[in-house]
């Protein structure tokens, strides 16, 4: 109990620094992610903004950073962190590849959420004189959001679990702390109580990610 007591500043500095991490990282992923996803979708054969060359060129870039590892990307992308943000060390910096690697992993589940949209409904839209941006706000975003809630669910976790391997280059959050105390210092109660947190920390997310999205499908 009294070892408890004394971790628990470090407890809630790291669970405000993954909080930190997993916030800023997810609002990118929602305001860059459903548009990237998006351009993907209406860019494909068939549909009102069709390219071939651009739906090509920035789904090869999103298959390259997701077929990344993470922890291999957050590396990779140490310069660019350094000249954009000023350090590599702390969550802020760690933001910058969290928020780089769930703009692609969410972006690519928008794109099935729009696929699975019915296409009669968008020629139904066309037919009756509707502008591409009331088809996108009107037909795609409104029939696929409880998809795009439930990949924002699964984009939020995957960052849970991205967040604790920042802790590795110094990024800090709940996975630092247990590798600093549980694992070089084994001090194995600290890796359960983190194990403990993170676990909270996901079943929440789906949780509220599951109710919302039955709350707003219309089927």
């Amino acid at each position: 109990m009294d070892s408890f007591i004394e971790l628990l500043p470090d407890l809630l500095k790291a669970f405000w620094e993954t909080l930190q991490m997993v916030g800023i990282s997810f609002f990118f992923s929602i305001v860059l992610g459903i548009p990237l996803g998006l351009f993907l979708f209406i860019t494909d054969k068939g549909l009102f903004w069709e390219n071939k060359f651009l739906n090509i060129l920035s789904g090869l870039l999103i298959n390259i950073v997701r077929s990344t590892p993470y922890v291999i990307l957050l590396v990779l992308l140490l310069p660019l962190t350094q000249m954009l943000i000023g350090t590599t060390i702390g969550p802020i910096a760690a933001s910058f590849s969290l928020s780089v690697a769930a703009i692609a992993f969410y972006a690519r589940l928008v794109q099935v959420s729009l696929c699975e949209v019915d296409k009669g409904v968008i020629e139904a839209a066309t037919a009756y004189g509707a502008t591409p941006f009331q088809i996108i706000k009107d037909v795609l975003l409104s029939e696929a959001l409880p998809g795009l809630i439930r990949g924002l669910t699964v984009t939020g976790i995957s960052l849970v679990g991205y967040s604790a391997m920042a802790g590795i280059v110094g990024g800090g959050g709940v996975g630092d702390l247990a590798i600093r105390f549980g694992y070089y210092r084994y001090e194995t109660n600290v890796m359960v109580i983190t194990v403990v947190i993170l676990i909270v920390l996901v079943q929440i997310l789906q949780i509220f990610g599951d109710s919302l999205a039955t709350k707003v499908d219309k089927k």
